[in-house]
């Protein structure tokens, strides 16, 4: 698909910082400009910025005297809407309000020419929303530029639901033969980047608000550590808390309130106080003082003898190992020290996720009673290896290595939606926030099995709704984990039948509604019951209660199959759709953690059918065991 001519005039509303950045952008690539804004001499002010500016350029060196020139010869303020007839491209760049934009359009559509393709430069509103009241949507596009528009690479072209293929591609070439980078996205809340860079922020927070860790040290590492360019708190004080609340709210309620997008309650309270960031004088950060130096420990002696042999550290992957007999440095896998840990002897010292080549930084943690000398000696050891150590309470997870497999959740999740594919994902977010590599590369480079796992961990010990993993990301974990019909498994699903036939042959009350236990594996499970008469409500569906019924026996028999007394702690469930009389349902049930003690297990209950399975409910149930076994095993015996 070609890009929009030459010849053909762009129209530009809105005159702020945006739309002067965009009608830049489109005069610098060749194109006749029309400006237009609805308050009086705003288009006449911006054109005038964008003079002073391409001046600037000139006199820098970075464009040439007649590029300039031949730029503001393109440049045009227009009085009226009117005045955007005969434009093939008008881009909208207004106050995000659904019913001002919606407004705008419907006038952009009675004066433009049929051929003409209106876009939207919302980073936030629906792009179908706004095109709702349209009579030929299909030429109806959002185009997203990042502020400041001349500067910044990264497009986002986003077709709705009832946008032609050949308007998006249309879009798509013309970002690329306007010098800029595209990546094509659909429209849903956020889009790509501001969807995916959720986490980032929200991480952050969650850590400052448990008291636990101080701003500083959280910037330091994610930046010295993780190669962020800037710390979350840094970055939003550049912003403003206003607009990153902002945005962070309208994702949050685009979606429902899913937990895992919450906004920060201190953020929120930075917002009513007034302190926007640099903006206001102050922020995370006070702007008169100097900032704080974040936590590094202090210098210790060199390493014991007994470290000579351990090797080096590679806090850029998981899997690796280094110690002695008393302490033992392994990369955190979203589990505490303690978890870890164990009753010991051994202490286990956590290393947080390096994601730069050469980090001048890394975070440690250790159990929170470990002894003195155990912490000390891996201190020693890491500053002996040229790093600068920040030591960290025993939080799951860490501070970079839980942000990291929250963004790459998070770019999973995109992918799977069908918001945009992988390699658009992460070339928006490179290019959107200059990460230092995309968030799904990540996950892939890491292990999707290591990213469920910290969240997971996360999930267990904070909030099982944040940190929840989609159906979609635990199929990605598992595809070709090494599961095999060896002995060794063999061995350990016949204990997990046996167990699971003991607890079974109790419950009474599952086998009187009908629930029969159908596969049994270790951690897994999947019990049926068949819909009948007597299970229908005065609506005409089966009980929610009684779905709730299977999906927790499901629960119980994956949960009890390690032969360890285990019973609930708590449980969520989601209905989806009802299930009716004569159905025929199936809950499956998947053990997703297990710690020492305690673990979840995410249970979706199917109604099948002959066009296949029809999801009805999804659960996530707790689990904490208690002493027993439900069959002898080899130590009892």
């Amino acid at each position: 698909m070609d890009a929009i001519a030459r010849s053909v005039p762009v129209g530009v509303v809105g005159a702020g910082t945006m739309g002067a950045g965009i009608a830049q952008v489109a005069a610098a690539a060749g194109h006749e400009v029309r400006l237009y804004d609805a308050a009086a001499g705003a288009a006449e002010t911006a054109v005038e910025t964008i003079f002073q500016r391409l001046a600037r350029a000139v006199d820098k060196g970075r464009l040439l005297a007649e590029e300039a020139e031949d730029a503001v010869s393109r440049l045009h303020a227009v009085a009226t809407l009117e005045d955007l007839a005969g434009c093939g491209l008008v881009i909208e760049a207004v106050v995000e309000d659904l019913g001002v934009k919606r407004a705008l359009f419907t006038g952009l559509e009675a004066v433009c020419g049929p051929d003409a393709v209106l876009a939207t430069n919302t980073s936030s509103l629906s792009v179908d929303a706004v095109a709702a009241e349209l009579a030929h949507p299909a030429r109806f596009a959002g185009l997203h530029f990042f502020n400041p528009a001349p500067l910044l690479p990264l497009v986002e072209v986003v077709s709705g639901e009832h946008t032609d293929a050949a308007v998006a591609d249309l879009l798509v070439a013309t970002a690329q033969a306007w010098g800029k980078t595209p990546v094509r996205a659909a429209s849903t809340p956020g889009f790509i980047v501001n969807r995916v860079a959720r986490p980032f922020y929200g991480e952050a927070f969650r850590l400052l608000e448990s008291g636990r860790v101080d701003a500083a040290t959280i910037d330091a590492l994610l930046r010295e550590s993780g190669g962020f360019r800037m710390g979350p708190f840094e970055l939003a004080d550049l912003i403003g808390h206003d607009v990153n609340l902002a945005v962070s709210r309208s994702v949050w309620e685009a979606f429902g309130r899913d937990p895992r997008f919450t906004p920060s309650v201190l953020q929120e309270r930075l917002v009513a106080d007034g302190r926007l960031g640099r903006k206001t004088g102050g922020g995370v950060y006070a702007a008169d003082t100097p900032r704080p130096e974040p936590a590094t420990a202090d210098p210790v002696p060199a390493a014991p003898a007994a470290w000579a042999g351990a090797g080096g550290v590679d806090p850029s992957a998981p899997g690796w190992s280094v110690g002695t007999g008393e302490v033992e440095l392994r990369p955190t896998d979203g589990r505490t020290a303690a978890q870890h840990t164990g009753g010991g002897p051994r202490t286990v010292v956590l290393v947080d996720l390096a994601l730069d080549t050469s980090p001048a930084r890394v975070g440690i943690a250790a159990p929170e009673h470990a002894p003195k000398e155990h912490l000390e000696a891996a201190i020693g050891f890491l500053q002996g290896h040229g790093y600068a150590v920040t030591v960290l309470p025993d939080v799951p997870g860490l501070v970079v290595a839980r942000t990291v497999a929250t963004l790459a959740a998070a770019a999973a999740d995109a992918v799977d939606s069908g918001v945009a594919t992988a390699e658009d994902v992460d070339t928006a977010m490179r290019l959107g926030t200059n990460y230092p590599r995309g968030p799904y590369e990540w996950g892939s480079a890491l292990g999707w099995d290591w990213v469920t796992g910290v969240l997971d961990a996360l999930a267990a010990a904070d909030d099982p709704g944040r940190y929840r993993v989609s159906p979609r990301l635990r199929d990605r974990a598992t595809a070709g984990d090494g599961w095999r019909d060896d002995a060794e498994v063999a061995e350990r699903d016949d204990l997990a039948r046996n167990a699971a036939e003991a607890m079974w042959s109790a419950d009474a009350a599952s086998r009187a509604l009908g629930m029969a236990v159908e596969q049994v594996s270790s951690g897994t499970a999947v019990v049926s019951m068949l819909v009948r008469p007597d299970m229908i409500n005065g609506h005409g569906v089966c009980h929610g209660g009684l779905v709730f019924a299977l999906a927790d026996s499901a629960f119980a028999v994956a949960c009890n199959t390690h032969n360890r007394r285990t019973v609930a702690q708590g449980a969520d469930v989601t209905f989806v759709a009802p299930a009716h009389e004569g159905d025929r349902l199936l809950a499956v049930a998947d053990e997703r953690h297990r710690g020492a003690r305690s673990g979840i297990c995410d249970v979706t209950v199917y109604r099948e059918d002959p066009a296949g399975l029809e999801t009805i409910a999804l659960f996530r149930g707790r689990s904490r065991e208690i002493p027993g076994t439900l069959v002898p095993d080899e130590e009892e015996t």
